[in-house]
């Protein structure tokens, strides 16, 4: 009688590797979607400063306590929550925008003060 002794381990690695390929190219699609997602948001772009900020998109949600400053290569980092999208400042200008979306890593931003 033939065993099959490699049979299941050979298996299980073949499974194992076709399902991290789909997650793989299910991450890509999904981190695709969201670049798109956000090319076609009116998202602040950067070079705002703070008040063409407020005075287009309104007040934010919440203003997170800023990060670094501690020394001319740590420059300020500000953060403006909106129900949408964050807005990241260098000092007070505008240098990225996000959506805010279970997908990405905003989930909670105030979770990061």
């Amino acid at each position: 009688m033939f065993k099959h002794r490699y049979s299941l381990p050979l298996l299980a690695a073949i499974a194992i590797g076709t399902g991290m390929a789909g997650m793989t190219v299910h991450a890509q699609d999904s981190i695709q979607q969201r670049v798109q997602d956000e090319k076609g948001m009116n998202l602040p772009a950067r070079g705002l400063s703070m008040s063409q900020v407020e005075k287009r998109y309104g007040a934010p949600l919440r203003k997170l306590s800023p990060r670094g400053g501690d020394s001319s290569k740590h420059p300020t980092i500000n953060r403006w929550e909106y129900s949408t999208f964050i807005v990241y400042f260098e000092n007070s200008h505008v240098i990225h925008a996000v959506l805010n979306t279970p997908a990405g890593n905003n989930t909670n931003p105030a979770s990061a003060n």
